[in-house]
């Protein structure tokens, strides 16, 4: 009896995990709207957000181009709680932090080393389709940067 109500209590722990993320409309792969985005000319651009469920947490993999057109890849894993999470692969940043502000709207903060070096905002369209990241900041050479990255659910 005891076993059968430990593994109904685990499967739904379980269900209600997958419930919340199921709800979030972050979760799921964006990509890069490059005729919508306002993004400065020779500066790093993420083509392909990707957003999932990984245990308790959620993990980023990002896709794109840096400022000469080369591929990248970075990844991030943590929690929407406005806390700093290690990011991996990106040479400018060491950490991210996202904080879920509501159902649509998201602050988000990179660090490289104890230094804020971007600060934005992303909001998810009412219909979930859209994604809009207005970021500023400085980038790797210490310049004053500023852009709009317009992304569609696939």
């Amino acid at each position: 009896m005891k076993t059968r109500t430990i593994a109904l209590t685990l499967l739904m722990l379980f269900v209600g995990l997958t419930m919340s993320f199921a709800s979030n409309p972050s979760i799921g792969t964006w990509k890069l709207n490059e005729t919508k985005s306002k993004i400065v000319p020779g500066t790093p651009k993420n083509m392909t957000v990707t957003y999932a469920a990984a245990g308790d947490s959620i993990k980023g993999t990002i896709d794109g181009v840096d400022g000469q057109g080369k591929p990248t890849h970075n990844e991030w894993t943590g929690k929407f709680d406005g806390k700093d999470y290690p990011v991996t692969g990106d040479p400018n940043s060491d950490t991210r932090a996202i904080k879920q502000i509501d159902e649509h709207n998201y602050d988000l903060t990179v660090k490289k080393g104890s230094k804020v070096t971007m600060t934005g905002k992303a909001v998810i369209s009412a219909d979930g389709k859209t994604r809009t990241v207005t970021i500023s900041g400085t980038d790797a050479s210490g310049k004053k940067v500023t852009s709009t990255a317009v992304y569609d659910k696939q």
